[in-house]
C-alpha cells in the first residue's frame, strides 16, 4: 500500500489495472437502477413511520461510492457515476417505449405495467438530475476531507459525505418530482424520514467500510489522494 503522506500521480492511475473496481461499478449500477426502477414511488409506512420503499436500498449506492472515491479517488469514482447515469438513462427510456407499446390482444396486464413502469417524465427527469448531484456532492465533499485530514478519521468522511450527498439528492428529487402530485405534509414527511434513514443507513454501515475499504487498500495496493484533481463532474479523465 502507498505510504499514507503520499499520493500517486494522475498517470499512474490511469495505467493501472485494478482487481476489483469492474466489480464495485458493476454492483453500483445495479443497486441504481433496481432502486430508481423498482422502489422510487411506493410510499410505505413500517412500525409508524412513512417514507419511500426504495429508500431502504438506494443508499447503497452512496457506500460503494464511499468505497470508490477513498479507494480509487475521484476520478475513478466519477467514471462510475456516469455509467451509472447512462444505465438509469437507457432502463428508464425503455420503460417508456415498453409502456407505450399498444399491448397484443389478450395480453391483460398493460395496465399494471403502466402502474409499475410507467414513470411520467417529470419523475424521469428529477430522478436523473437528483442522483447526478447528489453523487457528485458525495464524491466530492469525501475526497475533500481525505486531504484535509490526511487521511485519518475515515468515519468522518464517510458520514459527512452521505450527510451532504444525499441532502442533495432528496432537495432536488422529491420537490422536483412530486410537488403538486403530493400533499405538502406528506411530501416534508417523506423527505425528512427518508434523508434520516439514508444517514442512518450510512452510519450502521461504517464497520463494514473500514474492513471493505481496508482489504481494497491492502488487495489493489492504492490509497488515492485527491491532492490535484479536477473535480469538474464533465470530464471522463483520470
Amino acid at each position: 500500500m502507498l505510504p499514507e503522506n503520499e499520493s500517486p500521480s494522475r498517470k499512474h492511475l490511469a495505467t493501472r489495472n485494478f482487481r476489483f473496481y469492474d466489480l464495485i461499478m458493476a454492483a453500483f449500477v445495479t443497486v441504481i437502477i433496481s432502486t430508481n426502477m423498482i422502489g422510487a414511488e411506493k410510499v410505505v409506512t413500517v412500525f409508524g413511520f412513512t417514507f419511500g420503499g426504495g429508500i431502504l436500498f438506494f443508499p447503497i449506492s452512496y457506500f460503494f461510492n464511499d468505497i470508490l472515491t477513498e479507494v480509487y479517488g475521484y476520478a475513478r469514482s466519477r467514471k462510475v457515476v456516469w455509467a451509472g447515469f447512462i444505465s438509469l438513462f437507457f432502463a428508464m427510456i425503455m420503460a417508456q417505449i415498453i409502456v407505450a407499446l399498444p399491448p397484443a390482444n389478450g395480453w391483460i396486464h398493460q395496465q399494471a405495467y403502466e402502474v409499475v413502469y410507467g414513470q411520467t417524465p417529470r419523475i424521469v427527469v428529477a430522478s436523473l438530475i437528483a442522483f447526478l448531484c447528489g453523487e457528485f456532492a458525495n464524491s466530492y465533499v469525501l475526497a475533500k476531507m481525505k486531504v484535509f485530514f490526511n487521511g485519518r478519521y475515515l468515519w468522518t468522511r464517510t458520514i459527512g459525505s452521505t450527510v451532504a450527498g444525499e441532502a442533495v439528492d432528496t432537495l432536488i428529487f422529491y420537490p422536483a418530482a412530486f410537488l403538486g402530485f403530493w400533499s405538502g405534509s406528506l411530501l416534508i414527511q417523506v423527505m425528512i424520514m427518508n434523508y434520516l434513514i439514508k444517514v442512518a443507513w450510512e452510519i450502521f454501515a461504517t464497520p463494514l467500510t473500514y474492513k471493505i475499504v481496508g482489504f481494497l487498500k491492502s488487495a489493489e495496493n492504492e490509497d488515492y489522494y485527491d491532492r490535484d484533481t479536477n473535480f469538474t463532474p464533465f470530464s471522463m479523465k483520470l
